[in-house]
């Protein structure tokens, strides 16, 4: 009997396999069979090349912050078997905000309905898309070194009516403040727009986009080659607001995801390497002759 070891490795903001609504779960795999494919909840899962250790792969699940909570189901599959893994999806303990805004940008009009709809549309295709390219190799970073002002997922009311999250890490930043890339990619979106105002977001390969939002000032446009801590962009008020910031927030494979819990998982897997941290895996056995 010939038998593939799968060793796997969890990273969750809780220990064991509990996760958070919201927040990105990490796996690691020492070896794996050549031909396995991985689903979460009936969906396929990118298996990528550790930035690092040429012996690994990884894959990173994106937990939707509207996703029910309970037991959910992480499927491996070769060509001669299944292995599920149980994932327990939490409530995460997220604050709730009462923010005051424009009255348009909490009841916009028909006109101003069928623009957000075409700007949802065509954000949400770009989101969709995989590219099998990896633009980034090197830990992400901040756009910006200042007081976080908002975090991800606080329950929001705006005006006292409309009922949302938030789907970033707001900064604090006066207006004209230097906005950076958090990693190389390309530019696909460089335009202003009704709710998240003069807009960048980078393409950075694998399903993992990142988004800069309410700026004064666009300094790229779209195909743009962007490299780490290039300046994309100036802070500004534009956009649904109640002051100048700035609202930076990844997009992994279609779902909004807390970018900073993000930005630690990817960049754990450099720390490991460069530490020499030997990481104790949980393995099963995949597969059989």
């Amino acid at each position: 009997m010939k038998v593939f070891l799968l060793s796997i490795l969890f990273f969750y903001s809780l220990l064991g396999r509990d996760v958070i609504n919201g927040t990105t779960a990490l796996f690691e795999f020492s070896q794996l069979s050549p031909e396995t494919t991985i689903e979460y909840e009936s969906k396929n899962i990118p298996l990528l090349s550790h930035p690092v250790n040429t012996h690994k792969k990884f894959v990173l699940v994106p937990i939707n912050y509207r996703e029910s909570i309970g037991d959910k189901k992480l499927i491996l599959k070769d060509a001669k078997s299944t292995k599920t893994l149980l994932l327990h999806v939490k409530q995460g303990e997220y604050p709730f905000e009462n923010i005051t805004v424009t009255p348009s940008k909490v009841k916009p009009n028909k006109k101003q309905r069928k623009r957000t709809s075409r700007e949802y549309k065509e954000a949400m295709k770009i989101y969709n898309t995989t590219r099998p390219k990896r633009y980034w190799n090197k830990p992400f970073i901040n756009p910006l070194d200042s007081k976080i002002t908002s975090n991800f997922g606080s329950a929001r009311m705006f005006n006292n009516t409309l009922k949302s999250f938030h789907s970033g890490t707001d900064f604090r930043a006066k207006i004209g403040t230097p906005i950076i890339a958090s990693n190389d990619g390309v530019v696909v979106i460089a335009k202003d727009r009704y709710y998240a105002g003069n807009s960048v977001v980078i393409d950075h390969g694998e399903g993992i986009y990142s988004c800069y939002y309410h700026l004064s000032l666009l300094h790229v446009k779209v195909g743009d080659t962007i490299k780490q801590a290039q300046t994309v962009g100036l802070s500004g008020a534009t956009g649904r607001v109640s002051g100048p910031h700035l609202h930076y927030a990844i997009m992994l494979q279609g779902v909004q995801v807390n970018p900073l819990q993000f930005h630690e998982l990817i960049n754990s897997l450099f720390e490991s390497a460069k530490n020499g941290a030997n990481r104790t895996p949980i393995a099963f056995s995949f597969g059989h002759q």
